[in-house]
């Protein structure tokens, strides 16, 4: 097998000099067909490789050859079109940034949180994706613990989501428009699942043109209350302490 490739690699040097093919074409289709193999390496060549390898690039250097012989007055140049390597490495996740030391995470980004049920403190557990950013709270007041509220801000791009998100509620009939003082807002339970499960009540805020909020319970903390009704109480106190500082 050494002597076919050494034999193919002569010929596509000498002939493709000429025709400025790159002398390492071989090279690089021997590379392209490790690529769409996932990837793997391979310590062996095994002899049906080479032989494609052959079929493939002997017609591109003797048709080339063939067109400039035929067209003496005119300079036939060539170039190896090979497609891009296939990439199918799995992205490396990378968590995002938290927004830090809180102190009692009652202010956070752009808002001011003025009330919270009972009991509940900052998790010290949140997320920053710029215009998006959440924290939560719960009884023991570490991130170990399940979240009991979760608050979440929508910003600037970012409010297209939560509007849409909105719009589609009211599409299905699920959910109605509330208003917090002078705020409008949306109140609906979320994330219900076809087997019954309670879902996650929630209230939508709007603060302004750029910016809303997403208020949510857990389905378990909103278990420890007398019913529906008294959830939606505790998540208006909510929407009505909170204080944009945008």
């Amino acid at each position: 097998m050494p002597r076919l490739e050494d034999e193919i690699r002569r010929l596509m040097e000498g002939e493709t000099a000429r025709l400025h093919a790159a002398p390492d074409l071989l090279d690089r289709v021997m590379r392209l067909r490790r690529a769409r193999r996932a990837r793997v390496k391979t310590a062996m060549v095994t002899a049906s490789v080479l032989a494609s390898v052959a079929v493939v690039a002997a017609p591109v250097v003797y048709l080339a050859t063939a067109a400039q012989r035929a067209t003496p007055s005119t300079q036939v140049t060539t170039s190896a079109t090979l497609e891009p390597a296939i990439d199918d490495t799995p992205p490396v996740r990378t968590e995002p940034k938290n927004l830090g030391d809180l102190g009692d995470g009652l202010a956070f980004g752009h808002v001011k949180v003025g009330y919270l049920p009972e009991g509940l403190r900052w998790s010290t557990r949140s997320i920053d994706h710029g215009d998006m950013y959440s924290t939560s709270y719960n009884y023991k007041g570490d991130a170990e613990g399940f979240y009991q509220v979760q608050i979440l801000m929508y910003e600037e791009e970012a409010v297209r989501e939560v509007t849409e998100r909105i719009q589609r509620y009211r599409e299905e009939k699920d959910g109605e428009d509330v208003m917090i003082g002078d705020r409008s807002g949306y109140l609906v339970v979320q994330h219900v699942g076809e087997d019954g499960m309670a879902g996650s009540p929630t209230l939508f805020l709007k603060m302004g043109d750029r910016q809303w909020a997403e208020i949510t319970f857990s389905p378990v903390y909103a278990k420890e209350f007398s019913g529906a009704e008294a959830v939606n109480t505790e998540l208006r106190k909510i929407a009505k302490g909170l204080t944009s500082t945008m």
